[in-house]
């Protein structure tokens, strides 16, 4: 079996993991099964998606990379210092596509850093935390949402909830990744910064900052969406029902 790569950011075609949906019982949820023996990386084959798509494919990895690094443990590894190359690669990558989204050397390397962000090298020694995807996953059981926009819109949300949990790891992604300047700030407000900038980077790129800016209205839906996602054992903070719950209507 093989994988030829039309849409960067899930970086499928690097692991035996896939995400399916029980429409009758409306559960989303991960399976496993056989690893691709080669894939195709080639950028051409993106070229005719559409802009906002491999936009939102970007961010994907950027998530993936985020969720695997602010996992534990709490100390920074090797592992985490790949992933803040990975990250800043996107960043940087995403706004090269906003100029031009034409760019194939910039789609060149968001398809490799999607490729590295599920490869499992940034996994290496890692319990990965991936609590925004288990949270957009249940949503996207209950609405048609991007995958992508949904993840951009819990992140910042979610990460206001848990950082002070991982205040270091927050902290520290806000210097090595956003670039914002450690130099007189308390580690608390280098992390709130460093969420404050990922904030930013949404309205930037253009990607929508709530759900009703996707279409998604229904608030009775969201206790459905939070009984029923699965609350991951990696992230800083275990969150409740009652929490998720929380951070979907902030979402609204």
């Amino acid at each position: 079996m093989g994988a030829i790569v039309t849409a960067s950011g899930t970086g499928a075609e690097m692991n035996n993991g896939a995400v399916i949906t029980n429409e009758d019982t409306k559960e989303k949820a991960g399976v496993l099964g056989a690893h691709a023996e080669f894939a195709v990386l080639d950028v051409a084959n993106t070229m005719s998606l559409p802009a906002k798509q491999v936009i939102s494919g970007a961010f994907d990895t950027l998530s993936h990379s985020m969720e695997t690094y602010l996992g534990s443990p709490r100390t920074i590894t090797l592992s985490d210092e790949i992933a803040e190359a990975v990250m800043r690669n996107v960043i940087r990558n995403i706004r090269l596509l906003l100029k031009d989204i034409n760019d194939k050397e910039a789609r060149t390397e968001l398809m490799w850093a999607s490729a590295m962000a599920e490869n499992g090298i940034l996994k290496i020694g890692k319990v990965t935390d991936f609590q925004a995807h288990q949270i957009e996953h249940q949503l996207g059981a209950y609405t048609d949402c991007n995958h992508g926009q949904g993840l951009v819109v819990i992140h910042p949300v979610l990460y206001r909830h848990i950082y002070k949990d991982s205040i270091g790891q927050f902290a520290r992604m806000a210097e090595k990744v956003w670039e914002i300047p450690a130099e007189g700030k308390t580690e608390e407000e280098l992390a709130k910064a460093g969420i404050d900038a990922l904030a930013d980077f949404v309205k930037e790129i253009g990607l929508p900052s709530t759900f009703a800016q996707m279409g998604i209205t229904d608030k009775k839906m969201l206790k459905k969406v939070a009984d029923t996602c699965n609350l991951t054992a990696g992230c800083c903070k275990k969150l409740s029902r009652e929490e998720v719950l929380e951070i979907l209507e902030e979402c609204m």
